[in-house]
């Protein structure tokens, strides 16, 4: 089963200077065959509907519906008010939540699949100087590839890394880090976004 995280921007927020909360990335494992794009977008609605209650703002979602997974990107006040949104509004509790840094969104590309890959780096090995240097690097060499960096998440606790990208499939993905920095990515799942 892949095991990842949701990924989208909060740029739009933190640029804004309107939401100084933390960032997270919740992740829902629900199995092979059992959820659809349609289903999330229907429970992130009902998110969406009790979400002030908890000071909760849901940005982006993703489902890999391959794998039965479901990615939540989020601004809160703690892990806590997040699984109380989702508790309330449709009884999924995430499997666990990371509390993440994000980077600068890029632009979207029409046309593309979306891709998000996970780097499990280690707890206290990754910092998010790290993972900008290293996205810089993904940025110069993504062109000969056809892929295209959109953001990335890191939660420096658990050494864990989330890049979203569009690429014409996950080997261009994998080929862009390898060429880049050696860092493969040690999950990858193609994924739908909606918000």
């Amino acid at each position: 089963m892949a095991a990842a995280v949701s990924v989208f921007s909060l740029n739009a927020l933190a640029q804004s200077g309107t939401d100084q909360k933390p960032m997270f990335i919740d992740v829902h494992h629900l199995g092979p065959g059992k959820v659809t794009y349609k289903d999330v977008a229907a429970a992130h609605k009902k998110d969406l509907a009790v979400e002030k209650k908890y000071h909760v703002d849901f940005i982006k979602f993703w489902v890999d519906e391959k794998h039965g997974n479901v990615y939540c990107l989020s601004s809160a006040p703690d892990s806590a008010a997040i699984a109380e949104t989702h508790k309330e509004a449709h009884g999924l509790l995430p499997d666990h939540v990371l509390q993440v840094t994000p980077g600068m969104q890029a632009k979207i590309q029409k046309g593309k699949d979306f891709y998000l890959d996970i780097h499990y780096l280690g707890a206290g090995k990754v910092t998010a100087a790290d993972v900008a240097g290293a996205h810089q690097k993904d940025l110069a060499v993504e062109g000969k590839h056809d892929v295209n960096f959109i953001n990335y998440w890191v939660d420096p606790r658990s050494g864990t890394v989330v890049c979203l990208s569009q690429a014409p499939d996950s080997a261009a993905v994998i080929a862009t880090h390898k060429e880049a920095h050696g860092l493969i990515p040690q999950e990858i799942m193609k994924v739908q976004p909606g918000q």
